[in-house]
C-alpha cells in the first residue's frame, strides 16, 4: 500500500473520493461519504471512511463501541474545509464503479501515518 495519488480520473491510493458506504448495523442502508483509498485487492478498492465529526471529544465512548479514529486534517474533499477524521478499524472493499467522484488527496506523510495506524486491522 503506497501513496500514488494522480489526477487521472481514477481513484488512486492517497485520494479522498466519494462513495456509498453501507451502515454497519444495516448494510441495506448507507450514506454517501468521503473515503480514503489506501489500495486495491483484486477488482476492489480498499478504503477507509472519513467524517467531519470530531470524535476526540467522545474518544472513550467510541473505543468502547469498537471504533478507532485518527485526525487527518482538512482538504478539498470538504467544501467547508472542516477537520476530518478517518476510521482506522473498518476496511471497506468498494467496487470502483461505486466511487462517484474524485475529491482530493492527502499528502504522502498523512497517508503513510494512516496506513501505519490502521495496520492492525488491515
Amino acid at each position: 500500500m503506497g501513496w500514488d495519488a494522480r489526477a487521472d480520473g481514477r481513484p488512486d491510493p492517497g485520494e479522498v473520493c466519494w462513495a456509498w458506504v453501507p451502515y454497519e448495523e444495516d448494510a441495506s442502508q448507507g450514506k454517501d461519504r468521503p473515503v480514503l483509498v489506501i489500495g486495491a485487492q483484486g477488482a476492489s478498492l480498499l478504503a477507509l471512511q472519513l467524517t467531519s465529526q470530531d470524535h476526540d471529544r467522545d474518544a472513550e465512548q467510541e473505543r468502547r463501541a469498537g471504533r478507532v479514529w485518527m485526525d487527518v486534517g482538512t482538504g478539498d474533499w470538504d467544501a467547508q474545509r472542516r477537520p476530518s477524521e478517518v476510521r482506522l478499524n473498518r476496511l471497506l472493499h468498494l467496487d470502483p464503479a461505486s466511487v462517484r467522484r474524485e475529491g482530493a488527496a492527502v499528502d504522502r506523510a498523512t497517508f503513510d501515518a494512516v496506513v501505519e495506524a490502521a495496520r492492525p486491522w488491515l
